[in-house]
């Protein structure tokens, strides 16, 4: 496995001390039984499947409140209030951050944005133990994202293991060809190709039009990071892409409905 980035490498030395407080005083037993009493997941992937094949865009809009790299992102941050207004919006599913040190979220964010609708979660976070994955489906998650340049392949194999014994999607996150190669070993059809380039923490959506023709038939793209704008969308719908992850740009905006709104009419205009 190649070096991480430095700041993936940092978030993620933190994850693991995390991990290892949170198994000293929650023992796997506990949330093995509250992953069990969980409802059945929504079907996250079947959700985006169905936007795109109703003719539209399926968008995964994520709430987030801060991030390294930009700060406060959304000063007045209501998960639940969020979560309805994006499904009004026309969001396929959400993407609810749960890190704390380094993005101001929590698990409670992902229980009160859950709740607040019917879409199907991503526990968007930092996985570095099968732990997490079992936590992410205790918490009612319906899918989970695991970063290939974080994990090795045995680690990746064995936490997309957990995840598809729930009934949880997965989504494999690429930001290279090396990283693609690795991902395609893997079972999960969900390939997200995040535009960010975490070394030098710079933006380019041309990474999805440089992958894509790299997937086989039976792998599906979301492309991550940087789209802002009905011509981004369609930019990425001409080289066959039509799932999105989306976060900044929509919480930025005071009414998010009306932005994801604007956003998915503009780009199916014409």
């Amino acid at each position: 496995m190649s070096a991480l980035p430095t700041i993936l490498d940092r978030i993620c030395g933190e994850k693991r001390k995390l991990v290892a407080e949170h198994k000293a005083h929650r023992p796997i037993q506990e949330l093995l039984n509250r992953a069990q009493d969980q409802a059945p997941p929504r079907g996250f992937a079947q959700s985006l499947t169905d936007k795109v094949a109703a003719g539209g865009f399926g968008v995964i809009a994520e709430i987030k409140k801060a991030s390294p790299s930009a700060g406060v992102i959304r000063p007045n941050f209501q998960p639940a209030q969020i979560a309805r207004a994006y499904q009004r919006g026309g969001a396929a599913c959400l993407s609810v951050l749960t890190d704390t040190r380094f993005f101001q979220g929590s698990d409670a964010d992902l229980g009160a944005a859950r709740s607040a609708c019917d879409l199907p979660v991503l526990r968007k976070d930092f996985l570095v133990d099968p732990y997490q994955v079992v936590e992410a489906r205790a918490l009612g998650a319906d899918c989970v994202l695991l970063i290939v340049a974080a994990l090795s392949d045995e680690d990746l194999a064995q936490m997309e293991s957990v995840a598809l014994g729930y009934g949880m999607d997965v989504i494999l996150e690429v930001h290279d060809e090396a990283e693609l190669e690795r991902a395609l070993k893997l079972r999960s059809p969900l390939i997200g190709i995040n535009n960010r380039d975490l070394k030098v923490m710079r933006t380019d959506i041309a990474t999805t039009e440089r992958l894509v023709p790299l997937l086989p038939p039976d792998r599906v793209a979301i492309s991550e990071s940087g789209l802002e704008s009905p011509a981004d969308l369609k930019r990425m719908a001409d080289v066959g892409v039509r799932r999105f992850l989306i976060g900044e740009s929509l919480m930025r905006r005071t009414d998010v409905e009306e932005a994801l709104r604007v956003l998915l009419a503009g780009a199916c205009a014409g």
